[in-house]
Parts: structure tokens; C-alpha cells; sequence
């Protein structure tokens, strides 16, 4: 007899940029027959590893990835797009009898999927998103907070691309994309684990991987992608280092410049993922990666959660 009440599980590991998701979920994955689902929008594009930090080849032998390389830089990979495919993994998983592990530091992406958001399945619209990005971020943001106050104060109005698609959606449908983002939360039993540190422990992680990136040979991939037509301008251009790098190349800067600058907005950028995934959240289980015993207490409860 088929049990109605029967939830399948999906473990979640999020937490801000280097701080080590990447390692803990194969070892999780490892440990009780996972595979990890990508929820990092910077992932989906091929030629886009180092600056990416993209799972390796060899770690995606050791472990199926799903929702990496799955699109090419000058692709449009909307949200409504992801949760689909996302819903389509995870079910497959389930069926193989194995954990679906979502891994990453989006927050919309893991929002929108472990919530269930209700998203506007609106096309881009190439011609209008042109109109809107010629008004400017200070003016974007000014329209959006008279159509959509409750948007414009979820959205970082300096993150042009989104308020762009925002009023996109609102100028489309006629309606605030707010009203349209009604949540159905998918049938799965969730177990959030999420990892974090102190600020300036954290600092000095991002900025050795920064440093690592660029001896591993970050500059010649970016490079790479510009010389095979993939424009500055595009939304998986604007990444964190390979905007800076580009700027670079144009001479707008000099390497040391854009090294800095990449230091600078990488750690903004991962102060603004705690907005996204805060410490007070009851649905999220906190571990400090510089506690010597994190690895075992997180297991100890994930052998617990899968065995209830």
C-alpha cells in the first residue's frame, strides 16, 4: 500500500561564497548516496570554471552533478527556467533511490525551489530590456519602487540586471512581480544545513581563492571567452572576476586594480548572500567551519534527519 504521507527528503547546504560547500557536499554525497544539484547561477555556463570555482572534472566523476554546463555565456537562464529543471533532477534522483543534495550560495535559486515560488513564466524581451538599461541603475530602481515597493525592497537596487527584469515582468503582465511570486512548496521532507564564519575568516578564505584563481589561469579564461565573441556586457560576463578582468584587458585598469576590486566586491557580495540565508533562520542548521567537530555534529544530524 502506497504511504500518501510519505515525503522525500532533500538536503540543502548553502552558506556565502569559499566557504566550503563545495568539499562538505561531496563528502556528504559520499556518505549517504547523493547527488548534488547545482543552485549557483555562475555554474550554468561552460567555459566558465576557474572564475566559477566549478566543481572539477574529477570531483564530478567521484559524485553526479546535475545543472552545470548547461548553457553557453551569451544564454539567457531565467529563474522559472531553473526551478523546472531543478524539480526534473531532484525527482530523477528520487526515483534512483539516491539523496538530491542542493548545493550553492543563490539564494533566489534555492528559494524558489526548497519555497516553491510562484514565478512569472515571461519571455525576455530583448528590445524593452534594451530601453530599460539606457535609463540607468539610480532611475531603474526609482521606477521600481513606485510599481513594486515590495520588489524594489527585496532586490539590491546596484544589481541593475534583476530590477531590469523586475519591471520587465511588470511591464509585460501589468502586474508586480511580487503579487505574481506565490509560494507552493514542493512535497519534500527539507533538511537545511548551513555553513559560516567569522567575517574576516571569511575574507581571508575568499581572497586565497582569489589568488588561487588567478595562478590557476583565470585571466587566460577570460580572455578566452572574449576572443570566442562573448561580449563584456552579458549577463555572464558581469560575474564576479570576470568583470574586473575584462575591465582589465580594455585598459580601464591596471592587473593589480582589478585583482583588488575583485577582493572588494567578492566579500560584498558574500555579506549580501546573509540576507538571503540568515543566522536567525529556524529552518537552517548552522555550522562554524573553525569548530574542529562541525564535520561530525552535521553528519550526526543528517543520519538522524534521513533515518526519521
Amino acid at each position: 500500500m502506497v504511504n500518501d504521507a510519505y515525503r522525500p527528503p532533500l538536503l540543502v547546504v548553502v552558506g556565502p561564497t569559499a566557504v566550503g560547500k563545495t568539499s562538505l557536499s561531496l563528502h556528504l554525497a559520499q556518505r549517504f548516496s547523493g547527488e548534488i544539484v547545482s543552485a549557483d547561477s555562475r555554474l550554468f555556463y561552460r567555459g566558465m570554471d576557474i572564475g566559477t570555482a566549478k566543481p572539477t572534472p574529477a570531483e564530478r566523476q567521484l559524485v553526479p552533478h546535475h545543472l552545470i554546463d548547461i548553457a553557453n555565456p551569451d544564454e539567457t537562464m531565467t529563474l522559472g527556467a531553473y526551478q523546472d529543471l531543478a524539480y526534473a533532477v531532484i525527482a530523477g534522483i528520487h526515483r534512483r533511490g539516491r539523496l538530491p543534495i542542493l548545493v550553492g550560495g543563490t539564494g533566489q535559486y534555492i528559494k524558489a525551489v526548497v519555497e516553491g515560488w510562484g514565478i512569472p513564466r515571461v519571455s525576455p524581451h530583448p528590445a524593452l530590456r534594451a530601453a530599460l538599461e539606457n535609463l540607468g541603475g539610480p532611475e531603474l530602481a526609482r521606477w521600481l519602487a513606485v510599481l513594486d515597493p515590495v520588489a524594489a525592497a527585496r532586490l539590491d537596487p546596484r544589481n541593475v540586471r534583476r530590477v531590469i527584469r523586475a519591471l520587465e515582468v511588470i511591464l509585460v503582465t501589468g502586474r508586480p512581480i511580487s503579487t505574481l511570486q506565490q509560494k507552493n512548496p514542493p512535497p519534500y521532507t527539507r533538511l537545511m544545513v548551513g555553513l559560516t564564519c567569522a567575517r574576516e575568516h571569511l575574507y581571508r578564505r575568499i581572497d586565497r581563492r582569489v589568488e588561487q584563481m588567478l595562478d590557476e589561469g583565470l585571466l587566460a579564461e577570460v580572455q578566452a571567452l572574449l576572443a570566442a565573441g562573448y561580449a563584456r556586457h552579458l549577463p555572464a560576463m558581469s560575474g564576479l572576476g570576470y568583470q574586473q578582468l575584462a575591465a582589465h584587458l580594455a585598459g580601464e585598469m591596471t592587473l593589480a586594480e582589478a585583482v583588488e576590486r575583485i577582493k572588494f566586491e567578492t566579500h560584498r557580495f558574500a555579506r549580501q548572500q546573509y540576507t538571503w540565508f540568515r543566522p536567525d533562520d529556524p529552518h537552517i542548521h548552522w555550522y562554524d567551519i573553525t569548530d574542529p567537530e562541525m564535520e561530525n555534529k552535521m553528519l550526526a544530524l543528517v543520519e538522524e534527519q534521513l533515518a526519521s
